[in-house]
């Protein structure tokens, strides 16, 4: 695969995130570095993000806001759960790695 091709591939996966409402990482605050609890931290801030937009949807398509439809409402309740798992897995692995990393023969 040739530059062009990778290129046009990162700017189409850029595109779709900025379409799905994720950030990209130059969207992150600067604070001189980026470590690990400042990752996590931001991660763990944009599902808290999507599970309250999604009950805010939920919340007014209940009580008859016109301007919030049933597949928007759907939509933003599949984006949360998908989130929530995605965490939930790494979550996971994270655990997984370390119990391995602890049961290692030093």
């Amino acid at each position: 695969m040739d530059t062009s091709a990778v290129t046009n591939l990162l700017a189409q996966m850029r595109v779709a995130a900025a379409a799905a409402g994720l950030r990209e990482p130059s969207q992150t605050p600067q604070t001189g570095k980026l470590d690990f609890a400042n990752m996590l931290k931001l991660s763990l801030d944009g599902v808290a993000q999507a599970q309250a937009k999604s009950e805010a949807m939920q919340k007014a398509f209940v009580l008859g806001d016109n301007s919030v439809s049933l597949s928007d409402t759907m939509i933003s309740i599949q984006k949360a759960s998908i989130n929530l798992q995605t965490t939930i897995q790494v979550r996971n692995k994270v655990v997984q790695a370390y119990n391995d990393i602890m049961n290692m023969q030093v």
